[in-house]
């Protein structure tokens, strides 16, 4: 009971730094202001879970063109940090290998798992039209990753179903994922 206690509150919280992290990198990658004066209101948000890690990473660490490699490098040390705890709660069972790579696997379900919160976020939003700074912001957060459904799937009916069709391969992803770091580990 109390490992399921630790696991938990561990989650929770590798979840929303790791989730940050991975949220920064893609708002910059994408080229969103995120300060508090361009009426982002999760940017602000952000940065100040992020830029404790993110900062000094960014000394040793630089940016591939538009991608902030010291967000991604992050988000991955958060999961390591949660998955390095659990090892040695559970007495250090199997190799530390094993812990680098499912902090890996980690880091991609939580992108997934991020980009699902995002897409249904999205299509709530727009079901009751509300235009706002936050529906704004996930507009140009979900619509590049809507865009190449959209090219190949018409509107039915004129309701778009492209956000049904990205959950639905998110999902798959997301099982995908599941039986890789199964089959990796038992």
């Amino acid at each position: 009971m109390l490992f399921q206690i630790v696991s938990l509150l561990l989650e929770v919280a590798a979840s929303v730094l790791g989730g940050a992290c991975l949220l920064r990198l893609y708002m910059q990658q994408q080229r969103i202001p995120m300060s508090a004066s361009s009426g982002n209101p999760l940017g602000r948000f952000v940065f100040v879970l992020t830029d404790w890690i993110v900062l000094p990473l960014r000394r040793v660490i630089p940016s591939a063109g538009r991608w902030d490699l010291a967000s991604l490098i992050a988000a991955w040390l958060i999961k390591l940090a949660q998955f390095s705890l659990l090892w040695a709660f559970q007495g250090m069972a199997f190799s530390y290998v094993g812990v680098l790579i499912l902090a890996l696997f980690g880091v991609l379900r939580l992108a997934v798992s991020g980009l699902t919160v995002l897409v249904i976020i999205y299509a709530v939003l727009s079901w009751v039209q509300a235009r706002s700074a936050l529906a704004d912001l996930l507009d140009r957060l979900v619509i590049p990753a809507l865009a190449p459904i959209r090219r190949y799937m018409p509107l039915v009916g004129g309701i778009d179903l492209s956000p049904l069709v990205l959950l639905v391969l998110l999902q798959i992803i997301s099982i995908v994922l599941g039986h890789f770091e199964r089959s990796a580990f038992y």
